[in-house]
């Protein structure tokens, strides 16, 4: 055991750890989820504190030697080394202060130890004096929420383009299978199955434009502000260069926002960002209804298309296969919103110049962004890939229902056409048996009209009338 000290006192310190005090009392003060913080929010902080190092040394503001263990160190972690070291709480008070002392002290007790010294002689490396030189939990912690946002946006909007485009794939698939369309649950006017998917396809194409653009919202970064926004303790050489290090070893067009005080104690960024992602969810989850009531029965619900079995779908029903898939993704949509709801109220709640709550509103940023990483591929190849049409189905549905009266009315009129729809129900007959055994219209013209391509397009409308 080491010992080490604080303003509160001292405490005893394992030996084998590489955190230090401050982490060992944010331990003992938030033991709350048990999750720790997210792995690419360590990493933006390991960089950042690299990135850091590096400024400083150039600015001659620290010793190059102390400034190589640093850089060394953050290498390492960044390599993928002591990532069990990174203990603490994702949600925590102290607006990420716990986080942002956890990651300084495993890069010092690292660093002391490439400068030959042991865990804890802090006067060779200090976690505070050396690795968090001219910063504030206050720009670091918002900086690198940001970049790892960035981060796990783009599998994200990658996922949405493989589902856009495996739902296009069916749209042309699909294209010549007509089948009854409905509103409100009721019988309506012919549509092609295909037409449905690209539906589907469209709202996920303005998701992943969206999402793709979100991230110019989030590159805008107040490090270098410190603790409020007004670069207390900050030299403005290591202000100026600071962002061109981030750049450097992100890869990303960061850029330092043009009046820090507000990225420090505003968060609508990450409202608007999150806004979208429940906007998305919103859309998933309405496609994976559809899917689930036209799959429905099989053989006494709608049942016109047929998802890929995954798993039995019962403990006690035989042969029962469940859309186990799209209901997987209802409930990561309403996790999602319930998510975007947490991340309103944690913005919201800021005060003056700094947002307590941006801990919380991280995690279920990063969360959200998780879950769709997650599911999107899920959606895209365990069902849409694999759904098969019942053509059969779906013309027996569509000359057992009324909807094809619909593109008749310019030609036999509103009466004519609820009258065939009576004689429908009444007699079973078809709506082409109905329609020339009372002479209201040419054989060759009703043949004409009930092609798909006349149901399902404009065409279907008599011209000039």
């Amino acid at each position: 055991m080491r010992i080490e000290h604080d303003l509160l006192g001292e405490l005893e310190i394992e030996d084998n750890a590489y955190y230090g005090i401050h982490t060992v009392r944010a331990l003992q003060n938030f033991h709350i989820t048990g999750i720790p913080i997210h792995k690419e929010l360590v990493e933006a902080l390991v960089t950042i504190k690299k990135a850091a190092a590096i400024t400083n040394r150039n600015i001659k503001s620290l010793d190059e030697n102390v400034a190589e263990a640093i850089i060394l160190a953050c290498d390492e972690i960044l390599a993928g080394a002591f990532r069990d070291q990174f203990v603490v709480d994702c949600m925590q008070g102290g607006a990420g202060t716990s986080a942002n002392m956890n990651v300084n002290e495993v890069i010092a007790n690292r660093a002391i130890e490439h400068l030959g010294g042991k865990k804890g002689d802090y006067h060779l490396i200090h976690p505070l004096d050396h690795v968090n030189m001219h910063q504030s939990t206050n720009d670091v912690f918002p900086t690198a929420v940001r970049i790892a946002a960035i981060r796990l946006l783009k599998p994200v909007t990658e996922s949405f383009a493989n589902l856009q485009t495996a739902l296009q794939e069916k749209e042309e698939a699909f294209s010549r299978i007509i089948k009854a369309g409905r509103t409100q649950l009721q019988d309506a006017v012919p549509v092609t199955l295909g037409q449905e998917f690209g539906a589907w396809a469209q709202a996920i194409s303005r998701d992943r434009w969206r999402l793709y653009k979100a991230e110019e919202r989030l590159r805008q970064v107040n490090i270098g502000g410190t603790a409020i926004g007004t670069g207390l303790n900050a030299p403005r050489s290591y202000i100026f260069t600071m962002i061109e290090r981030l750049r450097d070893l992100t890869g990303i067009s960061l850029a330092r926002t043009d009046y820090m005080m507000d990225p420090t104690q505003n968060c609508d960024v990450f409202v608007e960002v999150s806004g979208l992602l429940k906007t998305a969810a919103v859309n998933l989850s309405k496609i994976a209804n559809d899917l689930r009531l036209l799959s429905s029965g099989p053989y006494t619900g709608i049942g016109e298309i047929t998802l890929p079995p995954v798993q039995a779908g019962s403990s006690i029903m035989p042969g029962k296969i469940n859309p186990v898939i799209p209901e997987a993704v209802n409930q990561a949509a309403f996790q999602i919103m319930a998510n975007d709801m947490a991340i309103t109220l944690a913005a919201m709640s800021g005060q003056l110049e700094l947002n307590a709550f941006l801990p919380v509103l991280s995690k279920n940023l990063f969360e959200a962004l998780d879950i769709l990483k997650n599911i999107l591929p899920l959606f895209t190849e365990r069902c849409i890939e694999g759904i098969v049409a019942n053509a059969d189905v779906c013309r027996q549905n569509l000359d057992n229902s009324t909807v094809m009266l619909t593109a008749l009315t310019n030609y036999i009129g509103y009466d004519k056409a609820t009258e065939a729809a009576l004689l429908l129900k009444e007699t079973g007959k078809s709506i082409k048996e109905i329609i020339i055994e009372n002479n209201w219209m040419d054989e060759k013209l009703l043949d004409d009209l009930l092609r798909p391509e006349r149901l399902t397009s404009p065409s279907s409308n008599k011209e000039g009338k």
